[in-house]
Formats: structure tokens, sequence, C-alpha cells
């Protein structure tokens, strides 16, 4: 059996807080959504995005990892926020699967998929289904596996996430592996992969090759077993992605073993069980312990191989223990069977409230005489409020339906600004100052955002998202944002030269990108309206990789402004988990 890739590295799709956007897991990301978390400033929507993040980002420490999903959950109940319940839940079950806790894993999962239902959320239901047949695969049982990833499969054929559609495959490839049908892993494969490439995905890319070489190297295939192999291993490594990386060298080990190389097979066995330690990988330290252990007896060492073999029973006992699978098969039924007794005592609390409320029913129609004097009033403030957090049109259509379907934009133009050295500030200021600082910059830059007909998104600490194009029939957005930037970017010099109220001043970078993206509503008692996409995700990338004052855009934005602005190219620039990518820096407007 090999390495599933895993679902939880795409479940935070498209969604940010505090400093940096979260695509893939990064400890640093981790610790520094600490400084806010501690500070307790959050609430509502953004205390359980701080807490999903934390969580999700918590790669070094397993059980930090648990707690912030724990709390997650119970803000998310109290919130009665089905969504993020979903979220919680998946992120826990997550993390006991890490940690080998199988049964505790599994339960997380059902949850979830509950949640999920309740969410009417279709792409987290499928995503949820995949983890409940990762579980199922990792304790041996390939034919729940196998109808829980043709479950997830059929689902999430019909939502846009293409990268959880592709993990699902993946997965049920590596089903077909354990099964040893490997032409129908390879045909799984193939499929995924080209998924994973045309959504330059790259961790996924990563997988899907390391699993493919696999194949070869059980089909006898070893030079593209190697190939493939040393390809994922070295994405895997720049990703800083360790988990599958452990299980990848031991099948390196077994090629160079049957190539008659048992020097090179050694090391790679070694370097395997070094990732699997460091890491704290029980399922990893149990097959590095073994393949040592097989390695040093072929090599006479017969007590260096009882050492690791060993160490190979006391780590698989830890992670799959009988008891644990025996109980397995009626874990589902009993957890249906608590929520139908949680119904039923619901149901009789039901009955005696009938009686207390009763005694309150003059006073209730008291209640309703005030209310309905003074409905048109609070009519008006309510739909005011709805305007301020959502575009008009997503407005109306959540007031006639109580829900708004997401929907596809072909060309949406959005914008990031971040302040320069604003953690450093954050850590020495009083937390007043801070606010009183960010905030009159954020007013101003909303006063842009009306006066160019564009969106603002979402503030997160520093972080300032808006967008073009959304829900309006002009197609100048990408010529209107750019003028706002520019707005921007005078406002904030001027304010350093003038600087009346003695607020902390910042320098400011900018990046835009124009493209594709999907946009909707979060969240069940308290909206937020966001967009996702590989464009917004790259427009991130143009502010992250722009400079102090200056606008940098990407290729799609620059063949929309070039005959308007001057623009100077920077060439093919290297980007994390994405390659190289054009960009260009914005100058003066041609029409000045």
């Amino acid at each position: 059996m090999y390495f599933k890739f895993k679902a939880y590295c795409f479940l935070i799709g498209f969604f940010f807080i505090g400093f940096q956007f979260i695509w893939s897991q990064d400890q640093k990301v981790a610790d520094s959504l600490e400084i806010i978390y501690k500070k307790g400033q959050t609430s509502g929507i953004a205390r359980l995005e701080l807490l999903r993040n934390l969580s999700f980002n918590q790669v070094n420490d397993l059980d930090a990892y648990i707690k912030y999903a724990e709390e997650l959950i119970m803000l998310s109940k109290a919130e009665n926020n089905f969504l993020y319940l979903y979220r919680g839940y998946l992120q826990k079950g997550n993390a006991h699967r890490l940690a080998g806790n199988l049964d505790l894993a599994l339960e997380n999962f059902f949850m979830s998929i509950d949640a999920a239902i309740k969410a009417e959320y279709k792409e987290g239901e499928g995503i949820a289904k995949m983890t409940v047949a990762d579980t199922y695969s990792e304790m041996g049982n390939s034919n729940n596996a196998s109808i829980y990833y043709e479950k997830a499969i059929t689902i999430l054929r019909e939502t846009d996430n293409i990268i959880a559609l592709a993990s699902a495959l993946l997965n049920a490839g590596d089903e077909a592996f354990n099964t040893k049908n490997y032409e129908l892993a390879l045909q799984y494969f193939e499929e995924s992969g080209a998924l994973f490439k045309e959504q330059d995905y790259l961790i996924g890319t990563g997988y899907n090759l390391g699993n493919m070489g696999m194949v070869y190297a059980e089909q006898g295939k070893d030079a593209l077993a190697k190939s493939n192999i040393n390809e994922a291993i070295a994405i895997l490594e720049e990703l800083e992605d360790y988990y599958a990386i452990s299980e990848y060298l031991t099948y390196m080990a077994d090629i160079y073993l049957k190539q008659g190389n048992p020097a090179a097979s050694l090391n790679y066995a070694e370097r395997s069980l070094e990732l699997a330690e460091k890491y704290g990988l029980k399922k990893q330290i149990s097959e590095s312990n073994l393949k040592l252990a097989e390695l040093h007896e072929q090599l006479g060492d017969l007590p260096q191989s009882y050492a690791h073999y060993k160490n190979h029973i006391i780590y698989r006992d830890s992670f799959i223990n009988l008891e644990n699978v025996a109980s397995m098969a009626d874990m589902r039924t009993n957890f249906e069977v608590s929520q139908k007794q949680t119904e039923v005592n619901l149901l009789n609390q039901q009955k005696r409230n009938q009686l207390i409320i009763l005694g309150f029913t003059g006073l209730l129609l008291l209640t309703l005489f005030w209310y309905y004097r003074n409905i048109s009033k609070e009519k008006k403030r309510s739909e005011d409020l709805l305007l301020n957090i959502l575009p008009e049109e997503t407005a109306r259509e959540l007031k006639k339906s109580g829900k708004v379907k997401a929907k596809k934009f072909a060309a949406v133009t959005v914008m990031f600004t971040d302040f320069v050295g604003f953690t450093r500030y954050a850590e020495s200021l009083d937390p007043e100052i801070l606010v009183e600082s960010v905030n009159f910059y954020f007013s101003k830059f909303d006063e842009i955002m009306e006066t160019y007909g564009l969106e603002k998104i979402k503030t997160i600490g520093d972080a300032y998202m808006s967008a073009g194009g959304l829900e309006d029939p002009k197609s100048d957005h990408a010529l209107r944002m750019v003028k706002a930037a520019f707005d921007i970017l005078e406002f904030v010099k001027a304010s350093r030269i003038e600087n009346h109220n003695n607020f902390t001043r910042f320098d400011i970078r900018i990046g835009i990108n124009t493209g594709p993206v999907v946009a909707g509503v979060v969240g069940t008692k308290k909206f937020s309206y966001d967009i996702w996409g590989d464009s917004v995700n790259i427009a991130s990338r143009m502010e992250s990789h722009s400079a102090p004052g200056q606008i940098n855009i990407g290729h799609t934005t620059y063949n929309l402004i070039k005959e308007d602005y001057d623009c100077e190219c920077r060439g093919k620039l290297q980007v994390k988990n994405r390659g190289k990518m054009k960009m260009y820096w914005v100058h003066a407007s041609k029409n000045v």
C-alpha cells in the first residue's frame, strides 16, 4: 500500500486571514497567526476562519492541530454554522489520521459528512466521503474504501472543484493498486494527472508522479519507476511535504535492491526512516523499519535487522491495533443510533417547552405589536446593512430565496494590497492605535473602490482585497482597477508626508491579476461574500512579488491595459508552487 494524496491540502480552497494566503500547509503561517489568536480580538466568522487556518497549518504539532479544530467545532455549534462545523470535524479527523488514530479519524469524518449535508455543501460532502474512503483503505478494508471513493467521485463530478475530483481519482487509483489491478490504477492516475496539470497544481502532480512510479515498480518497469519517483521527490522536497517522500523512498530502496545495489538501497531506506521519525509519522516509521530489517538481514547484519524489526512491530501495533479494527464495523451504526437518540431527547424537551411558551403568549403579543409599529424602519436598516456586506444583485437574491448560488465569472480583475512591515508593528503597537491606523487607510480605500465602481471583498489584518467585473456589465474593470491602484498609492504617499493625526504610517505593495473566478456567499448566520479560483491566487502572488510603492500585474491584465498605461516587463519570475510567471510594473498613464 502506498501514500494517499492528502485531501486536506485543498480544503482551504481560497480563504485567507492574517497576512498570507493559505493554499498548502505552512507552519510559518500558523506561527504568525498565533500572534493574532493570542490577542483574542477576533469574533464571528473572522474567529472561525482564524481557527480553521491555525489548525490547518499546524504541520509540526498534531496536538495543537486537534486543539484548534476542537475549538472550531465548539464555536461552529454555538453559531449554528454547519459549513464551519463540517470543516472543523474534517480537520480534526485529518489530525487523528496523521497520528494513526484511525478510529477517531473515521468518527470525525462521518460527522463531517453529516454537517456538509446539513450545510447543503456538495463539494464538502464529496471531500468528506473521500477521507472516509482513505481511512478505510489505511485500515485494509478495500471493499468499503472502493464504495466511498465511487460515492466521492460521483458527487465531485457535479461540482467545480477540479482539484478535489483529481484527488479522489488519484486515491481510487491507490485502491486499485492495493488489489493489484495495476492497469485500472494507471487509468485513474492518467485522468487525475491530466486534471492536476490542467490546474497547474504542483503538489498533486508530485503525488501523481510518485504513485505512478510505484505502479511501474510493481510492473518491473524500473527505469520508468525511478524517473517518476525521483521527479516526485524533487517536487515534494521543494514544497517541504515529507509525509509522502518517506513512502516513496522505501520504493526507491526496493528498486535499487532488485538492481543489485544494496548500498544505494540502504541509503534510501535510512532517509525514509529519518524523515518519518523527524515528523512523527507512525505508519512510515513502521514501514521504514521493516524495509531496513529486510535489508540488514540480506546484508548479514542480524542484530541490526532484529532491532529494526522490533521497532516495526512496536509502531505497527500503535498504528492499527486489533481492538480498533474490530470496532470499526459498528462505528457508523452506533453513530447514527446516537443521532436518533439525540432527536428523541430534543422532541421530549420541545414538549416540555410548550407549557412554558403558553405562559408568555400575552407578552409575545405585546412584543409583536411594538415590532410591527417599527418594522419599516428596521427593514430599511437591515437592507442597508446587507448592501454594505454584499453586492446589490447578490443581496437581492439572498432576500428573495434565503440563499445565494455560486456563480462563475469569465473575467474578473482582482487586486491585493499589503502594508510593508505591518507584522513588526502589530507585535509592538498598542492594539487601539494599530486598528485606528489601519482603519484610516481602509476607509479611504473603500471610497476609492466606490468611485471606480469596484467591489471591496474583504480585509484581513493588513490585507485589502477588491475585485472588478462582478455582476458588472462594463468590460473596462482592469483599467478601473489600475486607476484605483494609483489613487491608493497617491493617498498612501501623501499620508506619509502629512500624518496630521500622528498615526502609524506604512508603505504599500499592490498586485493585480485578471481571470476567471467563482463567487458566492459563505456562512449561515453571518454572511461573507467571497471569490475563489486560480486567478485570485495569482493576484496574491502578484502582490507578494511587488515592491513598496509599486503596482505589479500579471500578463492577462497587461494585455487589457497596455494601450492606456506604460508598463515595464519584469520577465518571468519564479513563484512558489507555480513555476515561472510573467510580471509587469505599471508606470504612468499614456493619456496624461
